[in-house]
């Protein structure tokens, strides 16, 4: 995205650029927590809900862009944003309303952020271990890792930039060629996670970078699911032109879509 995704190890002296998107989720008292029937909110012909951060460390553009993505969907949801000054806290009360949590790119800096989220970790997942669902797109990748992280994965994320066989040499704003479920595909990329899984790990691989790392994984977490994507399949137009990029695919959402209901589980 046009913004500072940082790896879990920054480069020395790296700096934060505009899109990006993470922050400070405030401390919550923890009450019993699950998705019921009003928070799918489904069997009374509502949308689900969504709830999207939207506070510090972030852009005014990124958790729109999520947030367009979302409402527009073939199978469209409803969104609040949460987070500092929304006046939504990201709290157990606010959780058990919703169906999908989702944590865009972004953060200049991911210890200091890690400072404002850890008190709300066992609420997030205690949350989706009852049922709930995390969609975390570069930055929110990695942080579904560990040290730090909320710890959701069945493994470990870290930085494709760099790594053994990446064809990507720095951190710039490029489209890189994935294969996603076995087809080519190009995607908006900058500077975002690999995924390390466990051996004989319960997770789907929807798409590998060209060295074959894991870019794009959904798996179950207790009665939930975690969908996680190095690469943004959430981005517009917009994204493409600020950067001066083009998709040789086109622009196209599907590969958001079908993240989306891999991840909330919607065949």
């Amino acid at each position: 995205m046009p913004g500072k995704d940082p790896k879990i190890t920054p480069s020395p002296g790296a700096l934060s650029r505009r899109r990006v998107l993470l922050g400070a989720l405030p401390l919550a008292a923890l009450p019993a927590v699950g998705c019921g029937r009003q928070a799918l909110g489904d069997e009374r012909g509502r949308r689900p809900l969504a709830l999207v951060y939207n506070g510090p460390q972030g852009c005014a553009e990124c958790a729109p862009s999520v947030a367009a993505v979302l409402r527009k969907a073939p199978r469209p949801f409803d969104v609040k944003y949460v987070g500092p000054g929304t006046g939504v806290p990201l709290d157990a009360a606010t959780l058990a309303q919703a169906r999908l949590y989702v944590q865009p790119g972004g953060g200049a800096d991911l210890e200091r952020t890690w400072r404002d989220l850890r008190g709300s970790a066992q609420v997030m997942r205690d949350w989706i271990r009852e049922g709930g669902s995390y969609l975390g797109l570069c930055f929110g990748g990695y942080l579904a890792g560990r040290d730090p992280g909320f710890d959701l994965l069945p493994g470990d994320s870290y930085g494709y930039v760099g790594s053994p066989g990446s064809t990507v040499p720095d951190e710039r704003d490029t489209v890189l060629e994935v294969t996603w479920k076995g087809e080519s595909r190009h995607m908006y990329f900058q500077d975002g996670p690999a995924f390390r899984l466990n051996g004989g790990a319960d997770a789907t691989v929807l798409a590998t970078y060209d060295n074959g790392a894991a870019a794009v994984v959904v798996a179950p977490y207790g009665k939930g699911r975690i969908g996680v994507s190095g690469p943004h399949p959430e981005a517009d137009e917009s994204w493409y032109e600020e950067a001066g990029l083009t998709n040789p695919d086109g622009v196209r959402l599907d590969l958001a879509h079908e993240l989306l209901d891999t991840t909330v589980g919607r065949p």
